[in-house]
Formats: C-alpha cells, sequence, structure tokens
C-alpha cells in the first residue's frame, strides 16, 4: 500500500473509533457491559465500510518451480516399419513415459509426425510420407521462448517438405536424434527421381529424366527400361562404380494416343540387392488433343504480367501469350479466353473484336486503366471515375457457387492497388471476393464473374497479384494454392460448357502417396449453391469391381471426399444427390508408389549434422540409455523459479463484506433481546 492509503486507513480507524465512543460512551443508557459490546460492533463495522470506501490493494507473490521442457517428436511413417524398427521405437516411447528420473527433471510432450505433426496419439507407423522439416518448425514455434531440448526419433529419409538441416536457428533448441536403423551400406541400385510432365499433347514428344544412384563396391551392370504395357519403349546399357555412382538418363517419348498413357521405369536389380522396390516407378502422362490457350493483352510492363503467366502455365493443360493492343486484335480467334491487364483507349480495336467474336474476357483494372473508357466500351460493369486510389484487401464470400473455391489465405494477402470509387456489375454476376477499406466491408465486388447469352466474363478491380503468389509461397512454401485458384478461374472463364445442377471435378490420375479428392458442387433449380444436400459418392475397382460408398463433406461451398483409403487400380465413380435423379460418372486411376520403402537404412550422416549444429548429440537405438543420461547431466537444463506478483483491491475479499453482515445482524439480535427494538 501507499503512504497516503495508510494515512487514509488510520484516520478511517480514528473516525470509527470515535463516532462509535460518541454514541456509546458518551450520555449512554445502556449498562457497561452492552455499551463496551455496542461500541465495539459500531466500531468494526464504520471501519470496515469506510475500507471498502478507501479500497486499499495488497500486494502477494507467490513462487513456482517450472521445469524445462522435452519434447519428443516421433517418425509415425511407414519407413520405420521398411526398417525393422517399429518394436525399437514402441519400446523406447514406453521408456520415457515411466522413467522417473526424467520425468522429474524435465516435462515431456509427445508429437507425431508423418505428412503432418500433432500430439501423439497411437504409433500405427502408416504415413505414406514424412516431413521432419515442419516437425522442427512446429516445434520451435511451440517453445519458441524456451530453453526446450528436442528428443528426435527418427530414421532421418525425409520424403515431403525442406531440408530439415535448415530450419530455423537450431541454436536455439538442441537436438538429440535417436537414429533409427544403422549406417551399414548394401549394394543397393535404385531409381532416386523420376521426373517428367503430367500432361502432353497429341503427337508431340514429352521428356522423361531418371537419376539412378548406385550404393556399393566394385563396378556392375545393369539396364534401365521403360515398358508401356507388355511393350518396351526405351533400354539402355548403365554401368556404375563406385567413384561414378550417379547417372542421370533424360530421353523423350512419343505421345501418340490421346488419354492416360501409363508406363513403368525399371533398373534392372542386382542379385545380391536387399531392397528390390526402389529398383522400379510407376509414372503416367494424360496426351490431350489440344491446350486451352489464353491471351494475356497489356499496354504496360508490370509484374502481375509475370505472376498471371507463371499460374496460367503451371498446369501444363493451359498455354499463355503476352501480347500488346495492337498485337492482339488479329490473334483472338485463336484463343478461348482474352485477359485484358489495365484497358485503355489503345484496347478500342480489341473490345471491337472482343465483341465481334463472343470472346470470354477477365479484365484487371489498376491505377492505369482508363474508367472513362472502359466504362463506354462494354456494358457489363461501370465504376465512378476518380483520380484517388486506394488499398484494397480481399474478403472471400463462402456462399461464391460458381465453382469450388477454397481460403487460401486471402485476409493475410497484402491490398491491391485500386482507383477510389465503387464497382458496379450491371448484369447477372457472383462476386467471389468483396472489397475491404481499412478493416470495413466497403460491399464493393474486388472479384466477380458473369454469364449473360454463353459468355463468360471478369472483373477483378486492383493490381498487384504478384504479391499475393509471392505471399502465398511466403505461407506455405509453394505456389500451388494460389495457382489452383487462378487456374480454377481461368478454366471456368476459358469454358463455354453450359453449367449443370451437378458439378464434378477430379483428376484423370493420383500417386497413392498424395492426396487424393474428388470435389463435386450441387444448385439448385434456380442455380443457386445448395449446402443442404446429401451427396455421395459410389466407387467401383474395375479390376476387382469391389463397390465402396463415400458420403461426400460439405466444406465452405463445395462438397469433397478424400480416397486415400482406397489402393492402387483404375476405377470408375457415381456422385449422386439424394432424393434427386442427378448423377455424375468418370474415371480415375491411382498409381502405386510408396515413397517411404525406397530406403535402406537410416541417414546417419545428416542427423548426426543436425545434432552438432544444435549443439545437440546423436545416438542409435541400442544407446536409449546413454540418451536420457546426457540429458539429465546437462547443466542447461535446469528448473527455473518464477514469482508472479499479485495485487489484491481490499473490494475483491467477501470476508470482509460477510464480517459486516455479521456485526450489524448482531447488534440488531442483541437489541432485539435486550427489548431495545
Amino acid at each position: 500500500m501507499t503512504p497516503e492509503t495508510i494515512l487514509y486507513c488510520i484516520l478511517a480507524g480514528i473516525f470509527s473509533l470515535g463516532v462509535s465512543v460518541f454514541m456509546y460512551g458518551y450520555k449512554s443508557k445502556h449498562n457497561t457491559q452492552l455499551r463496551w459490546l455496542f461500541g465495539t460492533l459500531r466500531f468494526i463495522t464504520l471501519f470496515s465500510i469506510l475500507l471498502l470506501l478507501i479500497n486499499p490493494k495488497f500486494t502477494s507473490e507467490t513462487y513456482t518451480i517450472e521445469k524445462p521442457k522435452l519434447p519428443v517428436l516421433v517418425d509415425n511413417s511407414a519407413s520405420v516399419v521398411a526398417l525393422d524398427q517399429s518394436d525399437n521405437v514402441r519400446s523406447f516411447v514406453r521408456s520415457l513415459r515411466s522413467n522417473d528420473a526424467l520425468n522429474d527433471a524435465f516435462e515431456l510432450s509427445f508429437y507425431g509426425f508423418g505428412n503432418d505433426f500433432g500430439v501423439l496419439d497411437t504409433l500405427g507407423f502408416s504415413e505414406k510420407n514424412t516431413n521432419i522439416a515442419k516437425a522442427l518448425q512446429a516445434t520451435n514455434e511451440l517453445y519458441n521462448d524456451l530453453v526446450a531440448p528436442t528428443i528426435l526419433i527418427t530414421d532421418g529419409n525425409q520424403t515431403l517438405g525442406r531440408d530439415y538441416e535448415f530450419v530455423g536457428d537450431l541454436k536455439e533448441s538442441p537436438i538429440y536424434p535417436l537414429i533409427l536403423g544403422d549406417s551399414i551400406k548394401y549394394t543397393d541400385l535404385k531409381i532416386e527421381r523420376l521426373n517428367t510432365n503430367r500432361y502432353t499433347f497429341l503427337k508431340n514428344q514429352f521428356p522423361v529424366e531418371a537419376i539412378l544412384v548406385y550404393n556399393g563396391t566394385g563396378t556392375v551392370n545393369s539396364q534401365f527400361v521403360i515398358t508401356q504395357g507388355t511393350a518396351t519403349v526405351f533400354r539402355q546399357n548403365v554401368s556404375f562404380s563406385e567413384e561414378n555412382n550417379t547417372q542421370t538418363i533424360a530421353i523423350t517419348l512419343p505421345a501418340s494416343a490421346v488419354g492416360l498413357q501409363k508406363y513403368t521405369a525399371q533398373l534392372l536389380p542386382l542379385e545380391e540387392e536387399k531392397n528390390k522396390v526402389n529398383n522400379s516407378k510407376r509414372f503416367a502422362v494424360e496426351v490431350i488433343d489440344q491446350a486451352t490457350n489464353v491471351l494475356l493483352v497489356s499496354k504496360i510492363i508490370h509484374p502481375d504480367l509475370g505472376a498471371i503467366k507463371k499460374s496460367v502455365t503451371s498446369n501444363e493443360q493451359r498455354q499463355l501469350t503476352i501480347a500488346t493492343p495492337a498485337e492482339a486484335t488479329s490473334l483472338l480467334n485463336e484463343y478461348q479466353l482474352v485477359i485484358l491487364y489495365q484497358p485503355d483507349r489503345s484496347f478500342a480495336p480489341v473490345y471491337q473484336a472482343i465483341d465481334n467474336l463472343k470472346k470470354n474476357t477477365l479484365v484487371i483494372s489498376g491505377l492505369e486503366t482508363d474508367w472513362n473508357f472502359l466504362n463506354s466500351a462494354q456494358e457489363a460493369f461501370n465504376k465512378e471515375v476518380t483520380n484517388q486510389t486506394e488499398d484494397a484487401s480481399a474478403v472471400l464470400n463462402l456462399n461464391y457457387g460458381t465453382f469450388a473455391v477454397q481460403d487460401i489465405g486471402f485476409d493475410d494477402f497484402p491490398p491491391l492497388k485500386t482507383l477510389f470509387g465503387g464497382l458496379e456489375v450491371t448484369i447477372p454476376h457472383e462476386t467471389l471476393l468483396y472489397q475491404s477499406i481499412d478493416g470495413f466491408d466497403s460491399g464493393s465486388p474486388l472479384l466477380a464473374t458473369m454469364e449473360l447469352n454463353g459468355k463468360r466474363d471478369a472483373i477483378l478491380d486492383g493490381e498487384g497479384l504478384w504479391k499475393w503468389r509471392a505471399q502465398s509461397y511466403i505461407a506455405t512454401n509453394d505456389f500451388e494454392s494460389f495457382d489452383t485458384f487462378m487456374g480454377k478461374l481461368v478454366q471456368y472463364l476459358a469454358s463455354n460448357k453450359r453449367r449443370s445442377r451437378l458439378e464434378v471435378n477430379n483428376e484423370t490420375f493420383y500417386y497413392n502417396n498424395n492426396p487424393i479428392e474428388i470435389t463435386a458442387q450441387y444448385f439448385d433449380k434456380n442455380f443457386v449453391f445448395d449446402p443442404r444436400a446429401s451427396l455421395q459418392i459410389t466407387v467401383i475397382n474395375t479390376e476387382t469391381n469391389e463397390r465402396t460408398v463415400f458420403p461426400m463433406l460439405l466444406k465452405q461451398n463445395f462438397y469433397e471426399v478424400p480416397l486415400n483409403s482406397l489402393p492402387a487400380g483404375e476405377y470408375r465413380y457415381t456422385v449422386s444427390v439424394a432424393d434427386e435423379a442427378i448423377a455424375r460418372s468418370g474415371n480415375f486411376t491411382i498409381l502405386d508408389f510408396d515413397v517411404e520403402q525406397q530406403f535402406l537404412n537410416a541417414d546417419v550422416a545428416k542427423l548426426q549434422r543436425l545434432a552438432v549444429a544444435s549443439e545437440g548429440a546423436s545416438f542409435f537405438a541400442s544407446e536409449t540409455e546413454q540418451l536420457v543420461n546426457t540429458l539429465l547431466n546437462d547443466d542447461r537444463y535446469q528448473p527455473v523459479q518464477k514469482s508472479q506478483q499479485k495485487v489484491v483491491p481490499l473490494i475483491d475479499w467477501k470476508y470482509l463484506l460477510a464480517l459486516i453482515v455479521l456485526t450489524l445482524s448482531a447488534e440488531w439480535f442483541i437489541r432485539k433481546y435486550n427489548g431495545l427494538i
């Protein structure tokens, strides 16, 4: 308490005492015993009330002992089983949970990782990928401000994500890898990597690149063979030695038939090889008759142009050409979609040709857009002409139903530059993104799609898409989410196919170590997305005729079903709507590729480098006791005493209020008992 508060409390005590003495010590008619009793009760009552009015604050300090954190990261992927280490992992995790000395010294937390990272529930070793970098990065974020050593139980073979040797500042969190497997090198030939396009065009050549690796001593000979069905389409002799243990073969194969073409690449195994699974890989290429051609028309040079081209052409089914307005007029008939970037009066011939040919368009406006011209050149939308600029952030319309859109983090994207004023769309349309100005929803569209008389158009009222693509990479370490969003927009605009009440979207083929998902949208009779419908998908394996039915789950403005539980094979599917005579069918193929079975032993060298870089230590599965003793004897990991100071105002002290009630009640009952009331 402050000196001023103490002074007030003393004055309150003197005042309460004075009033009590005056009331019961000066000319009081009660006997001496009652005078003392009433005076004491009245003093307590008055003093307590005055203390509540003064409300002094008391400070209390508590001390706690906080043990250092010890996160344990456990590899839950299939490679642990392939290396015959699953029993070792289960045994070590049990020993950590039951080790009294370790639990007294540390606060243990167990996490599992494979494709994803999360609290460890059960060890099934069923994850089809290993992302060690994601697990280490998540751990750094969870224990950012703490001295927290990390036990990493893994074989070190990563199949997904960036290199885990370079995740953050490793010295902030010492890492203790428990290496699953051994460092013995077995004789092995394997296809380390196989690169090819997902799509190609009929009568073209598509590239295939294979990286072949040999582990062993001496010189060996083999053959690299690519087959399609029973036919051999490529064969080449290869030789390896201890010094020359890698070869890269780059070839081209002809695309002579439309549709999904499946191939098997094989590096013929040696007799003494222990692991022959990694000697072959299946791959597929979808041969299409023609590409979707997109024309991007721009008078100015802007970073958006490169970002748009990269996004559109990230799918090999689409090609994009950039042209000036003067060049574009004679080219329009060759393209299914025309992107008009910041039009001005030089675009007049382009708009005239678009009107004659009924071409679908995507208009992207910005600070260089001539809205006086644009308002007069088309009748789909208009905007008030001003010379002021503003920053417009994007807000996703969760009820958008024209095509399935996932939220790729629009709230975190930087704002686009646009001219001040509301955008008004005057024909039937749907708003995909709304404008948000300084955190307030303006109600004006930022991105809207339109469809009238079989012609599809869209308007994006802002420049700076290149920032969105860059932000997407920062958030996810790849451009895939942004490119997929742009791909869906282009796919919708480039097509004149009449909309159906049930739209289904799937890939022609999937690799079984990647997500296998099919999405669908269902619309009512007014073509409004219906989130209350009940959709299901029936999947039939065309080889075994095994039939499986899955319910499709609502996710924002579309329905989705994951199919990773299906084994490799060829399938046909039918999506149907309950109580409606509407269904859509299609086909897809799941290619078998178990990346977790490609390894013969642990990546000992990399895990040891990780331990050294983080100032930790590495141990093999047979050295679990040494690992525990190292942690217990390390002086860096000591309990920390923390103090917590609490300031409690007297008005929060309920006992004082109870005391006031008690004294007043006691005085009333005594008076009543003595006939004074």
